[in-house]
């Protein structure tokens, strides 16, 4: 049962096809005004041979009840010169005329079967009536119906003695009878059955051609479609890492234009990855050595004082500290990852968090003379995550100290409008090199290796920061002079909007 289930799901792939539409879309149009063409031209031909039959016998009507009137047919039927006409048209038509007089009596039937009956027909009534012919082509039954009327010319109104009849004037002739005559349209229906077969055949050698003609087409344009399938493919498998290029289109331009960026931003993060470990290794790896190089020391040596033995455990204290910070900022990195960071959101006064966090720096500040200021324009209160905006605060603002002169200033000021509130970190530090300030967010990058290295950071501080302000909907600028100072320009939603 389920091969038989993914048989018929495996038939419907193929209608999803390109090609299989490109098929479809040119066999239809091709094959679709072909039948149209012959059903047209079969229907203007019988509409044509119609029209030419009913004026044809049309007129041969007219001649004939012209010839009643001649001969007094209507009141003595035995004329043999009308009989015989009446006899050659029923017989040359497959037809079938009767003659009525103006009491509706059948006086004549070519058939010889009516004579003598009272006929009672809408089409003969309103004829007697009007005086005027008609014509109707039935298609079910194959034939042309035809009322006649045999009309008398009326004879010209008498005029006062010298005054001439005025234009016009003429009478109305009279009308002494009406002609019903059937005509078979057999001969018609023959042709068309011919001219129908034959355009049959010619609509089947066309139907293979058209196939053929679509078959080669849908093949022809996905070809290029296919080439891009082989170049990512190849990508894919590892065969090549160059750029794809199949010009054929402008849609597999497209195409191959968004792969390309794709690869290009694959490459980017496959080196970023390496980076990534290689720098992991490195930052857990020299702790860890500093340790083993001391402890090899202390074990190397006899009767080690207890200074010298004190001096190097602080020194290992020191590296296990430095150790537990990496650990700790690569599992909040791995914390603020989109796809796994939640937040818990609250209502938190901004300005009494930012005087805390403050707070506890200031000693830190105080060490190397350094003023930390807080400027508050207004009073914010915001939907945040509280634990997450202080990692923002504690981050910038360490920072911002770490990375100063002495007798330096740190000033962060506090501003709000109905949308946002924004934290400006300014500082009179060794500022950023301005080829540096687009690699600030990047793990693990520091613009001053040797003195970063000397203060203990793990350039994963930024990075972190950048995440939880992304978190929070918010986003975060720099501005920097080397040697004067720098700015960072943290802006977050008043109200959090979950998307």
């Amino acid at each position: 049962m389920d091969i038989k289930i993914r048989n018929i799901l495996n038939q419907f792939k193929i209608l999803r096809s390109l090609q299989a539409r490109i098929f479809v879309i040119v066999f239809l149009i091709g094959i679709i005004p072909s039948i149209i063409m012959r059903y047209g031209i079969l229907n203007s031909y019988e509409d044509r041979a119609v029209s030419l039959r009913t004026s044809d016998v049309q007129r041969q009507l007219n001649i004939i009840a012209n010839h009643l009137i001649t001969y007094n047919y209507l009141t003595d039927t035995s004329s043999e010169v009308i009989s015989a006409e009446l006899e050659q048209l029923s017989n040359l038509y497959d037809g079938r005329v009767i003659i009525i007089n103006s009491n509706l009596k059948v006086i004549k039937d070519t058939y010889g079967i009516s004579e003598g009956k009272t006929v009672i027909s809408e089409e003969v009534v309103k004829c007697m009536k009007d005086g005027q012919g008609s014509s109707e082509f039935n298609d079910e039954y194959d034939y042309i119906e035809f009322t006649t009327p045999i009309l008398e010319p009326a004879p010209m109104a008498e005029t006062s003695e010298g005054e001439k009849p005025k234009e016009g004037d003429k009478a109305r002739d009279i009308v002494r009878g009406v002609m019903l005559t059937s005509v078979s349209t057999d001969s018609i229906v023959v042709t068309l059955d011919i001219l129908s077969r034959k355009a049959l055949i010619m609509e089947i050698m066309m139907l293979f051609v058209i196939f053929a003609i679509a078959l080669v087409l849908a093949k022809i344009l996905t070809k290029p479609f296919e080439r891009v399938t082989k170049a990512i493919s190849e990508v894919k498998e590892g065969f090549t890492d160059e750029p794809v290029s199949v010009p054929d289109y402008l849609e597999t331009e497209h195409i191959v234009d968004a792969f390309n960026q794709l690869l290009t931003r694959m490459k980017a993060l496959d080196t970023s990855r390496q980076e990534f470990v290689s720098n992991v290794s490195h930052e857990l790896k020299t702790p860890i050595t500093s340790v083993k190089v001391l402890a090899d020391s202390l074990l190397a040596q006899e009767d080690v004082p207890a200074e010298l033995y004190r001096e190097f455990m602080v020194d290992i204290a020191a590296e296990i500290d430095r150790e537990d910070k990496i650990i700790n900022d690569l599992l909040s990195m791995v914390k603020m990852d989109k796809k796994v960071a939640s937040l818990n959101i609250s209502v938190v006064d901004i300005n009494a968090l930012t005087e805390i966090i403050l707070k506890r720096l200031r000693p830190i500040a105080r060490k190397r003379d350094i003023e930390v200021v807080f400027e508050s324009n207004r009073a914010v209160t915001a939907e945040v995550d509280e634990v997450k905006m202080t990692l923002i605060l504690t981050n910038l603002v360490e920072n911002a100290i770490k990375y100063n002169r002495e007798q330096g200033g740190v000033k962060v000021v506090l501003d709000a409008d109905h949308q946002f509130f924004t934290l400006d970190i300014i500082d009179t530090g060794i500022g950023i090199p301005e080829e540096s300030l687009e690699h600030i967010y990047e793990r693990f990058y520091r613009v001053d290796k040797s003195h970063s290295r000397e203060i203990g950071g793990t350039g994963l501080g930024l990075a972190i920061t950048r995440s939880a302000v992304l978190l929070h909907r918010g986003s975060i600028k720099v501005s920097s002079i080397e040697g004067e100072g720098t700015t960072f320009t943290v802006k977050i939603p008043l109200s959090y909007v979950v998307f």
